[in-house]
């Protein structure tokens, strides 16, 4: 690990809008507390800080939706969120608040000092106005029907329904979310940062200096930077939010993301008089844990402020993690397909550290993965019972009942060379484990924590104390071996109990207490040493580490999770409004209808058209020849979902090439509330049959 005096880590300050859920967890907040508590059990200088976003538009959609008070809201969910850290064990020195007024004091003297240096370009723009509520509106506050999926509740920056980035402009028939009247384009004026003028230096300082960097942080910041920035508001029309500390600013507030990452340093403000030391020192290392969605704001626009402002350092990395799923789909708060912690810690009491071992042994670092509850399960009961648990009781169960109930002494008379393996592979585990740490290699350094247990198994096994004491005679005759074996045994699991630290932290506790050893016994200089518990010492009884998880308790929640996305979706369904029937096209006669050659079709293969979000490519079988045809369907089917289907295709319709492939026909859809649905024959027929 390299030098430094101190260091300052930080994870991404969550919304305010809600719970967190295992997806937060897997991303930046698990990580960062492994982190950091491998910096503590170094005895290195370290704070931690976190806390609430409460600005920003989600906050004021959230308030607007529960017909309550910004206010309102941030305060619910401030002590939601903050306790179900809490409860699982994510160690923040501080976890404030962006509406607390050392936030706000600090956020807009940051931005003066930068509009005093001349940072900022003051630029009007038009922008959709409200006039009945008579506010600019935020894209979020502008609804409209969506250009790609018809979608008619689509939000001015994103359509919810088929994920499609959106602009205001783009929506057909756009209205205020607010008075639902339709808005107008009114002039605004906003202060901009030119984040071109800071591109010399970006380059120079990640692309160059920060080569280390995860893969994918680097990489989406070398595409930024590749594809050239541009200047950005730094302020919002808003009445929610921190105002700017300008005389001819009246109804702006800073732009969240302005405002937001200046929390990481009120909070430490907050924390301790001697904050500056942390954020303006050269000998203090800032690392930022965030999910891959921050990226640019944490390496591109932060950067560029502190820079901008001086007299701050930057970060020396950050460690971005991607995307959890959950039972094979992408976590989504609207429709309630997610697994909220509060819940977790209600459903699964005093089984913290058992979540915390799955998601940081499937943690999204290189790409994003999945969470199922069969695979929680199987790695509680294979991993966590069978394998750490399992080492752990053998041991205390075994030395009650062989060694009295004492840590028995070492004889060297009959110390053999599987005692010493012992030992050197603790020295070896100890490395493996800080170098995967100071790298953010938070899966590898916790599979040879596993591994660390698994060898005290093996260790056990190929011992057999058990054997050695079959009768009182044998006992008597074997004592020094079994007292070698049990003493060996039980300094490995004061090992675990630190190696365990930084990841269990519940666990290496209850290790602990049975080894009767104080916490300082966890330092990390600690590790490796086989004088960790003290010959002769009477311990408590064993108590087990983990439980098995049945069956029954895995349904109940993957029933628990379709009931609440089937919840969400009738909520949804009756809040919307009845969709409106197209009008019908202009009048056809008979004989333009009889040009159209339909036949039904199988389709036999199907593939994603590359860099194209909306196209499959699908092989046809119709009987007496097969056909290729790119259709718009990518969103609404995977590939391997409709192999086998039947289609009804236009047949005799001129070829036409799309992404370079030529359409030889097009498959007739259904258009549901959205939802393309494949028009096909209610009976299977042979490929080729002529529909009419």
């Amino acid at each position: 690990m390299e030098k430094f005096n101190r260091y300052l880590v930080t994870a991404a300050l969550p919304y305010a809008n809600g719970p967190v859920h295992i997806g937060h967890l897997a991303g930046c907040y698990l990580p960062s507390d492994i982190y950091v508590r491998y910096l503590r059990a170094r005895k290195m200088d370290v704070k931690f800080v976190c806390g609430t976003d409460e600005h920003g538009v989600p906050i004021t959609i959230k308030a607007m939706q529960e017909n309550v008070s910004p206010q309102d809201i941030v305060d619910k969910y401030y002590a939601v969120i903050r306790d179900s850290f809490a409860a699982m064990g994510i160690s923040f020195d501080i976890f404030s608040r962006t509406s607390r007024q050392v936030h706000h004091e600090t956020a807009a003297a940051f931005f003066k000092e930068m509009y005093d240096k001349g940072l900022f370009e003051e630029r009007e723009s038009e922008q959709y106005f409200d006039e009945i509520k008579q506010v600019f509106l935020a894209d979020r506050y502008i609804i409209g029907t969506c250009p790609k999926c018809g979608n008619d509740r689509a939000y001015g920056d994103q359509c919810e329904r088929c994920g499609s980035s959106l602009s205001p402009d783009e929506l057909i028939n756009p209205r205020s979310a607010l008075s639902d009247a339709v808005p107008v384009k009114r002039k605004t004026k906003h202060w901009y940062m030119p984040l071109q003028q800071y591109e010399p230096w970006l380059k120079q300082w990640i692309l160059e200096d920060h080569k280390e960097w995860k893969n994918n942080v680097f990489g989406q910041c070398k595409s930024w930077l590749d594809n050239g920035l541009q200047s950005r508001a730094m302020t919002r029309d808003s009445s929610w939010g921190i105002k700017v500390p300008l005389p001819d600013a009246e109804g702006k507030v800073l732009y969240v993301w302005f405002d937001a990452p200046i929390g990481y340093i009120s909070a430490t403000k907050e924390l301790t008089e001697n904050w500056a030391d942390y954020w303006c020192k050269d000998d203090t290392r800032l690392v930022h844990f965030i999910g891959k969605d921050n990226i640019v704001f944490h390496c591109i626009i932060f950067p560029a402020m502190l820079k901008g402002h001086g007299g701050f350092i930057v970060p020396d990395n950050v460690p971005a993690n991607e995307f959890l799923n959950i039972e094979g789909e992408k976590v989504s708060t609207s429709r309630n397909w997610a697994v909220w912690v509060h819940d977790y810690i209600q459903d699964f009491p005093d089984q913290q550290d058992v979540l915390r071992y799955v998601l940081c042994s499937t943690a999204p670092e290189t790409k994003d993965n999945d969470f199922t509850w069969k695979d929680f399960q199987d790695r509680n009961n294979n991993e966590l019972v069978a394998n750490l648990g399992n080492f752990v009781n053998r041991t205390m169960v075994l030395m009650h009942k062989l060694c009295g109930g004492k840590v028995p002494q070492m004889h060297a008379s009959v110390k053999d060379a599987a005692d010493d393996a012992i030992f050197a592979m603790l020295q070896d585990a100890k490395l493996k484990i800080a170098e995967n740490l100071e790298n953010f290699r938070f899966r590898d350094a916790l599979a040879e924590v596993m591994n660390v247990a698994r060898e005290g198994n093996r260790y056990l096994q190929e011992k057999q104390p058990w054997i050695l004491a079959k009768t009182p005679e044998l006992q008597a005759a074997n004592q020094e071996k079994i007292d070698n074996c049990m003493h060996v045994c039980l300094q490995l699991t004061a090992n675990l109990a630190i190696f365990l630290n930084p990841f269990l932290p519940f666990t290496a506790q209850k290790i602990c207490h049975m080894l009767k050893v104080v916490d300082r016994m966890l330092d990390w200089e600690n590790a490796g040493s086989m004088k960790l518990v003290s010959v002769g010492y009477s311990l408590r009884a064993p108590e087990l580490l983990f439980k098995k998880i049945e069956d029954e308790q895995v349904t109940a929640q993957v029933e628990k999770l379709h009931a609440g996305l089937k919840k969400s979706a009738a909520a949804a369904a009756a809040a919307a409004p009845a969709p409106e029937a197209k009008p019908a096209k202009a009048e056809i006669q008979y004989d333009d209808f009889a040009k159209l050659d339909l036949r039904a079709g199988t389709i036999t293969h199907a593939e994603k058209v590359p860099k194209a979000d909306k196209l499959l490519k699908l092989t046809v079988d119709l009987g007496s020849e097969q056909r290729t045809v790119v259709s718009g369907i990518a969103e609404h089917y995977a590939p391997e979902a409709i192999i086998g289907k039947q289609v009804t295709l236009v047949a005799n319709l001129a070829p036409r090439k799309m992404r370079g492939i030529e359409s030889q026909g097009m498959i007739l859809m259904a258009e549901d509330n959205g939802k393309l649905v494949f028009v096909n024959p209610d009976a299977t027929v042979a490929p080729g049959s002529g529909i009419s």
